[in-house]
């Protein structure tokens, strides 16, 4: 065993122990803020609580169900990605107490903490769609999020010759909001590669009122579903699903009303909300997320208390950009309050969403808390689809996150 598979090898069942900085979450928020710290200060006494044998990248789950990529690529182990000198606690946490500076894992262990930060994620909540879970992967049902789900939704797609295919979005917040519509427009693609779209209805079911936030992606948006003849219900969830009729129910969100569509495939987007440990805790808002600040990502109540990402109250879109962006500003408050200082750094909300919509173009959508868009590359045209920025999500990317984003140099 190495030095470094050592130093990530501390388990949850210690009976008590205790960090200066406890970071719970070993996705990409916590190892990006952890590795961050750990460059400031090398110093510094930092330990991940994390249950998980593997990291994700879960951004490529969309071209692994349009049939481009493997899923294996998109998986590593944890152990490679925990920084150097950082203790990996292998545990989940079960309870925060803020006003005892403490949290306590499944295994019974108690840890202490100077500072906490909260990466804990987001919850799918799969059985909040009566009939999904026994059918899931079955049946016509597929799913890109979830990793063992996501190589049979191009199965699902690959098979289909013809009929009714719906794709669902339930309404926010869900992690990267615009992978409901994405997975669509891969598949329109395919159909008519497979010469099966002139028998193929393609429905959009989604709980919000547009095809996104902002009103500038949203008018291209709605124009990629006009070329391609996609039909769209607004502001309707899925409530269940009957496998053996193959018939969805979805209800309408403004009149309550329910309406059964036939399908014969059907890719779904599971409802997703806080974690239960984080929902119950004294961390919560009212809607159950990590309270903090919108722009120093610090807990108004607890001020050794910080957060990012999916778990986080943040009013922006829950994107691996967005944790990009939150991290730097999360690390330099933290650094800054560890010496005594109020910190000054601001996060401005900025998210990205990639959008494919087709094979080889892609709409980059980028945005602020004010939902303008705020484009990285000015001199490209945001609000048009390109063959660079699907080039980009397929190449580039992954290597930003894995080689930059996680070692905490981007």
């Amino acid at each position: 065993m190495s030095v470094h598979e050592a130093s990530v090898e501390a388990r949850g069942s210690e009976p008590s122990r205790q960090h200066q900085v406890v970071i719970v979450g070993g996705g990409a928020g916590g190892i990006t803020v952890a590795a961050r710290l750990r460059r400031a200060r090398p110093d510094a006494d930092v330990a991940i609580v994390e249950p998980s044998d593997h990291h994700y990248y879960q951004p490529l789950w969309t071209l692994v169900g349009g049939g481009v990529v493997r899923k294996e690529i998109t998986r590593r182990d944890e152990r490679d990605l925990i920084p150097e000198g950082v203790a990996w606690i292998r545990d989940a946490v079960a309870r925060f107490e803020p006003d005892r500076n403490r949290v306590y894992t499944l295994d019974g262990g108690e840890i202490r903490y100077d500072w906490l930060v909260v990466a804990a994620g987001i919850q799918l909540q799969w059985d909040a769609v009566k009939g999904l879970p026994e059918t899931l992967g079955r049946n016509g049902v597929c799913s890109n999020y979830a990793y063992e789900q996501c190589e049979r939704t191009w199965e699902t797609i690959r098979s289909f010759r013809g009929g009714t295919a719906i794709f669902t979005m339930p309404p926010p917040p869900i992690k990267c909001a615009g992978a409901p519509q994405k997975i669509m427009y891969l598949a329109d693609d395919h159909f008519r590669r497979a010469a099966v779209r002139d028998t193929t209805r393609i429905v959009y079911v989604t709980g919000t009122p547009t095809m996104f936030s902002v009103k500038e992606y949203a008018a291209t948006l709605d124009r990629v579903c006009e070329r391609k003849g996609i039909e769209r219900n607004f502001q309707h969830k899925l409530v269940e699903l009957r496998p053996e009729q193959r018939e969805a129910v979805v209800v309408n969100l403004q009149t309550g009303e329910e309406k059964v569509l036939a399908y014969d495939m059907i890719h779904v987007t599971p409802p997703q909300g806080p974690p239960d440990v984080v929902k119950r805790s004294p961390l919560a808002d009212a809607a159950g997320w990590v309270e903090v600040d919108k722009h120093t990502l610090r807990h108004p109540r607890y001020p050794n208390v910080f957060a990012l990402g999916d778990a986080s109250s943040l009013p922006t879109s829950r994107t691996a950009a967005a944790v990009r962006q939150e991290a730097p500003v999360l690390v330099a408050n933290l650094l800054a309050a560890m010496r005594g200082g109020a910190g000054t750094a601001s996060y401005d909300g900025y998210a990205a969403c990639p959008i494919p919509t087709g094979y080889g173009k892609l709409l980059l959508a980028e945005f602020d808390y004010d939902l303008r868009p705020a484009p990285t590359f000015p001199f490209l045209d945001t609000t048009k689809e390109h063959w660079i920025y699907y080039q980009m999500k397929r190449y580039a990317l992954p290597v930003l996150y894995w080689r930059f984003m996680l070692k905490g140099l981007a």
